[in-house]
């Protein structure tokens, strides 16, 4: 592949192992239709999504493509009251990300991160790898050397 995104270059640095995909040639556009398209399990495929809490503390939680985050259940794993999804045209300037194409590798800053429990029962999992048609393939002992995050049930 002659296409690195930040992402991937940054696993390279950091001499994560890593399979990545595309999808860029394709009509794919939900994350269920990601999977589909790169004949994945989409419990095994997950979509990073940003929040905000009342405290004004953003959080990054991970959850299957097929699941919906369960916002009070993702304020209790991070100690909140009660946290909200950030709008989209907030995303940008908060992460450097797009909507569709958003990591939890490589934002602006990192914010807490927590990924859906599920994530333990695969030996790797699947991601954005920051940009709309590209993901990478990462195993969670691999994916804690270059970010911190917790596992919880947050769906």
């Amino acid at each position: 592949m002659d296409f690195k995104t930040n992402v991937m270059r940054m696993l390279d640095k950091h001499k994560i192992n890593y399979k990545h995909y595309t999808y860029a040639d394709t009509d794919a556009i939900s994350g269920i239709e990601v999977a589909q398209v790169l004949n994945q399990n989409p419990k095994q495929v997950f979509k990073t999504l940003v929040t905000i809490s009342k405290s004004k503390k953003y959080y990054v939680f991970l959850v299957p493509v097929a699941e919906e985050l369960d916002l009070k259940k993702a304020a209790h794993a991070v100690n909140e009251k009660s946290i909200e999804m950030i709008k989209s045209k907030e995303l940008l300037t908060l992460t450097g990300y797009i909507h569709g194409g958003c990591s939890p590798i490589g934002m602006k800053k990192f914010f807490e991160t927590t990924i859906d429990k599920t994530a333990e029962n695969f030996e790797t999992i699947i991601f954005s790898a920051g940009k709309i048609g590209y993901q990478v393939e990462v195993s969670l002992d691999e994916l804690k050397k270059i970010i911190k995050f917790q596992t919880a049930d947050i769906i």
